[in-house]
């Protein structure tokens, strides 16, 4: 019967004898129902684009895995030597010192972390990669060098080189006299040998040096405030991280690299749900054109569904041929808007056709990238809907009632 209700659904959408206003509002609510899933194809693929650029960002500055220590702000490192954190699947680790400093340089100021990295820092994260002015080097000799933050040097009017030190100043750990405040910070001076540009806000914020200055200026000789490490290629990140936490114990933290900044990610998660939902409800709109075709062609069709009453057919059948009817539209609408939706999508993945415009961004095409998952939930979505509203009209328009009515 199935198959017998799809073959009359066919017949009423391919037949020259329908009243030719029935033909374009099918053919219109098959263009309705296209649009709108052709635009949800472009737009979730776009959004996947900026969410992959925006990981890989932060994938140049966050390691892949970062330990912090439990309690408090520092650790001995002795507690997480290489014995403990060259587990397998570990590539490279380094340890960091990281703490708020005021940066001072040329009678400017502002606010600044300072993150003293060791010699291993490169090798765990391609920070080298983000450097837009001079080079990636924390030393010159014996002079302490720092690579600063594109934002930073903007504020300040920071040049590379030798000109002038950037001054930084530190909070100094333990009791001091408030009668000489100068005794409650530290200072000490850094030449600038690079400049890094990531994005906005952490160009305006951080400032890298040596540990070795770090741990001079903060008082903090042999400790550091985290280690960041870089898993080797093939293995699975959660797999190093449960070997890690077993290794190091309870007095350390053990985080990837979406943990890190888990609000960010989830935010970013709940807006791509978002777009999927009000694209959903412009689909929702758009197929209810659907019911004006299915009102007229079961109208046009009445004598037609009398002579089946008439043959023995039930209504669960008649109902069946025009929810198949409705099926037939919004389906070839659903598939013809994939189509077009994922080949305007692939050739701006591929070709970059529509640029972003502005020179200062990380890329000058707008990214995109098709995932196959967004595809199928589009598919799913939108039969799902048109099937919905294909049942609700066949049911009221079509009820339970007597032949005789059909004639």
């Amino acid at each position: 019967m199935g198959r017998l209700s799809s073959l009359f659904a066919r017949r009423y959408l391919s037949s020259r004898n329908s009243l030719s206003v029935i033909n374009v509002i099918s053919r219109v609510s098959i263009f309705a129902v296209g649009v709108p899933v052709a635009a949800m194809v472009i737009l979730l693929s776009v959004f996947n684009g900026f969410n992959g650029l925006v990981r890989q960002m932060y994938g140049v500055f966050d390691p892949d895995i970062m330990i912090l220590p439990a309690q408090g702000k520092v650790f001995d490192r002795s507690a997480a030597d290489s014995a403990h954190v060259m587990v397998e699947g570990v590539g490279a680790f380094s340890y960091i010192l990281e703490e708020n400093v005021l940066l001072e340089y040329r009678g400017r100021q502002t606010a600044a972390v300072l993150r003293g990295v060791d010699s291993s820092y490169e090798y765990v994260v391609p920070v080298r990669t983000t450097v837009t002015r001079g080079d990636y080097e924390l030393r010159f000799g014996d002079m302490e060098q720092a690579v600063v933050g594109q934002g930073i040097a903007y504020d300040m009017g920071i040049r590379v080189g030798f000109a002038d030190q950037i001054e930084v100043y530190a909070a100094r750990r333990g009791d001091y006299s408030p009668l000489l405040p100068i005794n409650g910070y530290s200072a000490d001076g850094l030449f600038t040998g690079g400049v890094f540009s990531l994005d906005a806000e952490t160009d305006s914020r951080y400032i890298f040096s040596t540990i070795e200055f770090a741990e001079e200026l903060l008082d903090y000789r042999g400790r550091a405030s985290a280690v960041a490490v870089r898993v080797n290629d093939g293995e699975r990140v959660q797999a190093v991280k449960r070997r890690l936490a077993e290794s190091l114990g309870d007095g350390f933290r053990v985080l990837t690299r979406y943990e890190q900044k888990a609000d960010m990610y989830r935010i970013l998660e709940l807006e791509k749900l978002g777009i999927f939902f009000i694209s959903m409800l412009v689909l929702l709109i758009a197929s209810f054109s659907i019911v004006g075709s299915l009102v007229m062609l079961i109208l046009d069709k009445k004598p037609d569904i009398g002579i089946m009453f008439t043959m023995g057919a039930d209504t669960a059948f008649v109902r069946r041929i025009f929810v198949d009817e409705g099926m037939l539209i919004g389906g070839i609408g659903t598939a013809g808007g994939i189509v077009v939706g994922l080949t305007l999508a692939l050739v701006q993945q591929y070709f970059g056709l529509i640029k972003i415009g502005a020179a200062s961004f990380l890329v000058d095409a707008y990214p995109v990238r098709v995932q196959a998952t967004d595809i199928v939930a589009i598919a799913v979505a939108a039969l799902a809907v048109v099937w919905i509203i294909n049942k609700f009209t066949v049911s009221k328009m079509i009820p339970k009632s007597s032949v005789r009515s059909w004639h």
